[in-house]
Parts: structure tokens; sequence; C-alpha cells
């Protein structure tokens, strides 16, 4: 559970917020008007989470990868084809 602040009192502690994010392993959020604005997380937590996400994207790419190198029917490549063509002769001024 992470340890909430308005941006005001925030502004106010900050050297006391960075030593509870770094020294008491806590997770600051800096909210305004009681909505989430900020997080304070410690460095070691944002290269976790930055590992994380790097992790996911090369998933997400290689499952594109993936699907992109399957290959249709012969006959849904004729079907595009010949619907791009079509479109292509229905241009303005024809």
């Amino acid at each position: 559970m992470a340890y909430e602040i308005p941006v005001t009192q925030a502004r106010a502690e900050l050297a006391e917020l960075i030593n509870r994010v770094v020294y008491g392993g806590e997770r600051v959020v800096v909210t305004r008007h009681g909505k989430p604005l900020v997080a304070l997380v410690s460095a070691a937590d944002l290269e976790r989470l930055e590992g994380e996400e790097a992790a996911e994207q090369e998933q997400v790419i290689s499952s594109v990868s993936s699907i992109g190198s399957s290959v249709s029917a012969a006959g849904e490549r004729h079907r595009f084809g010949i619907a791009a063509e079509y479109r292509g002769e229905q241009g303005p001024g024809n």
C-alpha cells in the first residue's frame, strides 16, 4: 500500500518523502484533488518496472511477428488484390 499525500503538502515535505522511499522502502503517491498525479518509487523499483515493461514489449513484438509471418490462403490474397485494384479505378475524376 502506498502512502498518499497532496501535492501542496509534498512540496513542503519532499526531503522527508525521499527518505521514506529510499530508506523506508515506501512508495509515495502524490495526489491533486484526491486523484493520483505521480508516484515516488525507489530506483530499484523503477529498474524492475522498466525491465518488466521491456519484457512485455518483446513478447508483443514476437506475437505480432508470428502472426504476420503466417501465410494467408491463396484465395484471400487474390480477393484482396481485386478489391485493391477496384478501389484504385474508382478514384476521383473517374
